[in-house]
């Protein structure tokens, strides 16, 4: 089977994260790519958002803080195919309330095939790459197999039946 194809267009969707000790880092790269991220659409958690925003001077559109769920929204919009890439500057060194949230934004990132960038280098890295000024044709992978899978009373919960609420 062909693989599905998301094509993304030249006004990309960016989602921004940072961790609490890498606000500032994220502030610095966003300041010295101003011009680049303005052509683009911004999305990001609700703290760092406010200050990109401030700092940038144009919209960027605030969901929750991480904590409050601002990860799992951003997941969901990759999810929905609403975000093209994401740049998460995490903090490697701190532990976070919040790690499983994190660690399943990231894996949602892998499983639709959606680049990340977790700090500078790889953020200045993809936003230099040519493909940042056109059309890119992101592959997304065949997960016909799984949702078609026979699920088993054990593994559909309480409801008896996966998806579905009892009731």
């Amino acid at each position: 089977m062909e693989p599905e194809i998301f094509a993304t267009e030249e006004k990309k969707r960016i989602a921004l994260v940072a961790h609490d000790n890498k606000k500032e880092d994220l502030l610095e790269w966003a300041r010295f790519n101003r011009g680049l991220l303005a052509e683009h659409r911004i999305c990001s958690t609700g703290t760092t958002g406010a200050l990109l925003e401030r700092e940038l001077d144009f919209p960027v559109t605030k969901l929750q803080s991480g904590p409050l769920g601002g990860d799992q929204q951003i997941g969901a919009k990759i999810a929905d195919g609403e975000i093209d890439f994401l740049i998460f500057f995490w903090d490697p060194l701190e532990p976070h309330p919040h790690d499983p949230d994190v660690k399943a934004l990231l894996r949602i990132a892998v499983v639709w095939n959606v680049p990340i960038a977790c700090n500078r280098a790889s953020a200045d890295f993809m936003v230099s790459s040519p493909l940042m000024a056109s059309s890119y044709e992101r592959h997304l992978p065949d997960y016909e197999g799984y949702r078609k899978r026979r699920v088993t009373g054990e593994q559909a919960g309480p409801a008896g039946e996966a998806g579905r609420f009892p009731g």
